[in-house]
Parts: C-alpha cells; structure tokens; sequence
C-alpha cells in the first residue's frame, strides 16, 4: 500500500494497491454468482438524486453482507490514514455504464470519511475522481463541473482506492466513463467521537450483545 498526498492537510488522499486485484476479482466474482445469468437490474431514475444522468446498478451494504465485511475490515486501516478512530457507517456498491458520469457534490453526514475504491474496468481504462481543493459544509447542491474551483483529477487502476472528506469536499467523475462499464465500491465512516457519531451504522444502532448455544 502506497498514500500519495497529504490526508490531513488536504482533506483527500489517493491510496495504491488497497486491495490486491485478486481480491477486488473474487468480490466480483462472488457477487455476479449471487446475482445469476440474468441481466442486471438497474436503479430507479429518483435514487441516486440527480448525480447520474441515466439508472446504473446499485447495491446497498446492509442488502448484501459481503459488502459490510470489506468496510467493517478496512476500518482499523482506515483509522490509521485518517489519524483518528472511526466508526463504519455504510458502504454501497455501483456499476456505471459506458459514459456515464457523477455529478459534482457533496455527501450527506454519515459520509465524514469516503473511500472511493476500484474493482475492475470491462476495457481496463482508468477512470479519474476529482476531488476540489475548497473546503465547505454538506449540501444538496449538484453541478455539472467544477466551475472557477480548483480540483485535483486521480487516476485509480484496480485495487487503488481514494480517502476524501466527503461532506467538505465537493467531488465527482466529470469525464464520461471510458469503459463498457466500471465497478466501484464506496466505504463510509465517521468520527468515533464526532459530531456525525449518530450515523454509524448509517442510524442502525450499533451491534448489541450476542450468546450462543449448543445441541
């Protein structure tokens, strides 16, 4: 694993090699068993709030156990890169289609801290985010482009993953998708003893206490 950038004084961080490409395959592979032969749904046109212009597919962590696994298992390293302790909040998974792409924006509290991770490309293209360099508050605010902002445009191959403060920091993918489609998977946490804490667990409350028994 290699940090390029300055997470704290930038509020965004490109991380190479998070994953192995192995790993990121298995995922895919296990998913698309999961998901059969048929072809996949995509999402309603009001789900994503306008950062899409057209349904891609998507997949909510707390709908698909695996997905929590990986984000409950990068929070220690997590944790590390940000310089502080922090608590899962939700993770979801999305295919984009061939040029498509996301709205600039801003994410909702329980997204304090996002990895924007890569899975695979169909066509093996790398795919930037940009993160802008102005620091702000959340809002429901969503353009086209960047406008007179500054922003930083970060390349990512397999496996290599984006760390941002993504209620600070407006980002997107304002260049159309090179690939037949592309696979992402975002990761979200939040301050352990933040002012977002009520969204860890993305309001689920967290895990109670567990006993087993035996025949």
């Amino acid at each position: 694993m290699e940090i390029v950038g300055d997470y704290e004084r930038d509020g965004y961080a490109l991380i190479r090699n998070l994953v192995t490409p192995e790993i990121a395959a298995a995922f895919l592979f296990a998913l698309k068993a999961d998901l059969g032969d048929a072809p996949i749904p995509l999402s309603s046109q009001d789900s994503h709030v306008n950062l899409l212009r057209r349904p891609a597919f998507e997949l909510y962590g707390f709908h698909y156990k695996p997905m929590l696994f990986f984000l409950w298992g990068l929070t220690p390293t997590m944790s590390r890169l940000a310089g502080r302790e922090l608590l899962p909040s939700y993770d979801y998974f999305r295919i984009y289609r061939e040029a498509d792409v996301c709205r600039v924006h801003y994410d909702r509290p329980s997204c304090e801290h996002s990895l924007s991770l890569t899975l695979d490309y169909s066509d093996g293209v790398p795919w930037n985010l940009e993160i802008g360099a102005d620091r702000g508050a959340p809002s429901a605010r969503v353009e086209e482009d960047f406008g007179e902002e500054r922003f930083a445009s970060l390349e990512m191959t397999v496996g290599d993953a984006v760390l941002y403060r993504g209620v600070e920091h407006r980002h997107g993918r304002i260049a159309p998708n090179p690939n037949a489609w592309s696979a992402l998977l975002f990761l979200q946490w939040v301050d352990r003893d933040g002012p977002y804490r009520s969204q860890a667990f993305d309001g689920h409350g967290a895990p109670g206490p567990v006993n087993f028994s035996f025949s």
